[in-house]
Formats: structure tokens, C-alpha cells, sequence
């Protein structure tokens, strides 16, 4: 089949996924064409050359640790007009260039607009929609009930009335729409291909942050060692190491910790979880998914979830690992076989009602 597949450029979670399903569509004999854009844009770029189109995306805007709504939407409105000229002319070359006959999306708008203005089928493959087409199952606090609202309304609007709907989570709910499929989370080839190990460190992760008192905290635990992404230095400070961007080299501290540090982001929670590191969450504000993400962790006993990192939350979780490696144990996924299983069943049946009536 010619496909569409449009991949959001904020964050590189989006398209770090997108990239292992669009090899899977490819080794299948499929004709893939992509939208994205930003940096996601030149990751999948470099992947597929040929093959992608660069597009005007949304982007967040921060205040301190927090996304600021007021910020995105004057950054988001700005921009609109010159985006809307952008992407249309993008929407004139697919004419010209591609024909699809479906539409995938990772959570992203053009595609889906393109799938609308040429009566397309579409396929959502995504985590968010989690939070619109599940029953939720932890109790939400009262400070995060606007955010919950909010996100839910705008998941609502990212891509109704979709053909079907596949949902990456490390975590199962009750389904309360239809034409919804739960699935693994997408798993890249260097987390498939990694042993995990149970060495001294503690992965810290930490992105969107400002929290400059990070260091001085975890040197308040001077017995454990920590390696830090995040701040994109090669510097040691005691226990504390900082390293610069790697990913060979993030993935290797990954694989041989003993636990992980993180944000709420479903990627690296995703693959500590498929690995079996225990986690400790600690979400960026005023971003639910994040939010449920970081809960989850905390109810199906992994890890635990802080609004904060502090050297007390920090002592608290980690005297606590081998609770969390034993609820860890239980976890097993094989690779992405179930999506791809999912999928390909979902495009052989679109295929065959796609294909003219014999006469």
C-alpha cells in the first residue's frame, strides 16, 4: 500500500518510535512517504532519505520547569499563518509526488487533515490517546485535575474518528471506545539488542529542566553513583558524573544500572520497564500524560513517583529496589511482534476492501 505517515517534531520520542514502525511498513513492501518536522524531521531524514517531507509543527514553550499554555499558544499563533502557507504547499507536492491510499499518525495534525481533505482511511499509533480512550485507573489528585481535563479534550480533537486506534502502553486499562487496540510499546532495535546487567550507577534523565541544584543533591547520597544525561557536559563531580549526549553510551549506563532517574516521558520509561530498571519518576509539571505516566509506574510497583527530586525522595526510592525488580519480573514483552501483528492484519483488511470489485 502507499502510505502517509506523519510523525510530530517535538521531542524525539515521537519519531525514535515512528522510526521502527516505518522499517517494519518498508520491510513489508509497503511505500511509505513522511511528514514530520524539527528535529524529528532530520532524525527520520537521515533514516529514510527520500522519503521525508519537512512541515511546520507546534511547539511547547517552558517557564522554569513547567510547559506554559499562555506561551504555547502565543508561540503557536504566531506562527500559524506562515505554517498554514508551508504546510499547504507541502499538501500540493504529496499531490503531485504521492498518491496514498492511507494515512498513519503518530499524534500528528497535517497527516490527519490530509487524510480528511482526501477522504483517506487513517490509522492513530500512539501512547497519548490513552488518556481519551481508557478508563483510567489511578485517582487524580486535585492540582491535576485542569491538566487532566485539558489533555483530555485536546487528544479529543488530535485525531477523531479514526479508523482504529493503536495505544503503546507499558500498562493495561479497560477500553471505554471502540475500534481500539492495546499494544507494547514500541521497543528501538539498540534496546531489543541490549543485556541487561545490574551494575553500581543510577541513570539520572532529566530534559526541560533548569534544576541547577540537581548535582548538589545527589551529592547528598555520597554512597551511590550517579551518571547524568541531561546537561550535555563531560564533567565529575564525586559521585556525581555528568555526560555529555551519547547514544550508544546512554544506552550502555542504561542497560548495566541499577535503577533510573527520570522525567514522566513514556520512551525511556517505556524501555526501563522492558529492561527491568527500577524507576523513579518524577514528571514535568503541568503536563498530564506525563503525570499518569509517572502514577502508573507507582501503582504497578516499579518504582515511585515524586513531584520533585529531593535527596529524601531519592533515599526512599532506592531503598526500595528489590520490591520494584521483583514487580519488574512480571513484565515480559515480546520485541514489537504484537503491534506489528495488529497492524499488518489491520492493513491486509484494508487492502482487500481498498481493491475494485471483479465484475
Amino acid at each position: 500500500m502507499n502510505i502517509l505517515y506523519g510523525v510530530p517534531g517535538e521531542g524525539l520520542g515521537h519519531a525514535t518510535r515512528s522510526k521502527v514502525v516505518i522499517g517494519h511498513l518498508l520491510s513489508q513492501g509497503h511505500q511509505v512517504c513522511v511528514v514530520s518536522s524539527s528535529r524529528a524531521f532530520k532524525m527520520l531524514d537521515a533514516a529514510f532519505p527520500g522519503r521525508v517531507h519537512e512541515i511546520r509543527g507546534f511547539h511547547l514553550a517552558y517557564k522554569g520547569l513547567t510547559v506554559s499554555k499562555s506561551r504555547t499558544a502565543a508561540l503557536t499563533l504566531s506562527t500559524a499563518p506562515e505554517d498554514l502557507r508551508i504546510n499547504f504547499a507541502k499538501y500540493r507536492e504529496l499531490l503531485c509526488d504521492f498518491e496514498p491510499e492511507l494515512v498513519i499518525s503518530d499524534f500528528e495534525s497535517f497527516s490527519y487533515l490530509f487524510a480528511k481533505t482526501r477522504r483517506l482511511p487513517i490509522i492513530s499509533i500512539d501512547n497519548m490517546q490513552i488518556i481519551n480512550r481508557t478508563e483510567l485507573n489511578v485517582a487524580i489528585p486535585k492540582e491535576e485535575r485542569s491538566n487532566f481535563q485539558l489533555a483530555r479534550n485536546i487528544v479529543k480533537l488530535k485525531l477523531p474518528r479514526s479508523r482504529h486506534y493503536f495505544v503503546t502502553t507499558f500498562f493495561g486499562l479497560p477500553l471505554i471506545k471502540p475500534d481500539t487496540t492495546l499494544v507494547p510499546p514500541i521497543i528501538r532495535p539498540e534496546i531489543l539488542a541490549a543485556r541487561p546487567s545490574k551494575g553500581q550507577h543510577v541513570l539520572v534523565y532529566q530534559s526541560a529542566t533548569t534544576q541547577q541544584n540537581l548535582v548538589s543533591i545527589l551529592q547528598q547520597l555520597p554512597g551511590q553513583e550517579f551518571r547524568v544525561y541531561g546537561f550535555n557536559k563531560e564533567e565529575s563531580h564525586g559521585n556525581v558524573q555528568l555526560r555529555a549526549f551519547s547514544e550508544a553510551g546512554f544506552i550502555e549506563d542504561l542497560a548495566s544500572s541499577r535503577a533510573i532517574v527520570t522525567n514522566g516521558g513514556f520512551s525511556l520509561i517505556s524501555e526501563a520497564v522492558y529492561l527491568h530498571k527500577p524507576i523513579c519518576a518524577i514528571p514535568i509539571p503541568a503536563q498530564f500524560e506525563q503525570w499518569l505516566n509517572a502514577a502508573e509506574v507507582e501503582k504497578m510497583g516499579y518504582g515511585r513517583h515524586f513531584p520533585a527530586i529531593t535527596a529524601d525522595s531519592l533515599r526512599a526510592f532506592l531503598y526500595d529496589l528489590s520490591g520494584f525488580e521483583n514487580a519488574l519480573a512480571g513484565y515480559f514483552q515480546q520485541g514489537n511482534e504484537v503491534l506489528f501483528a495488529q497492524l499488518d492484519a489491520a492493513l491486509q483488511q484494508l487492502a482487500g476492501e481498498l481493491q475494485p470489485e471483479r465484475p
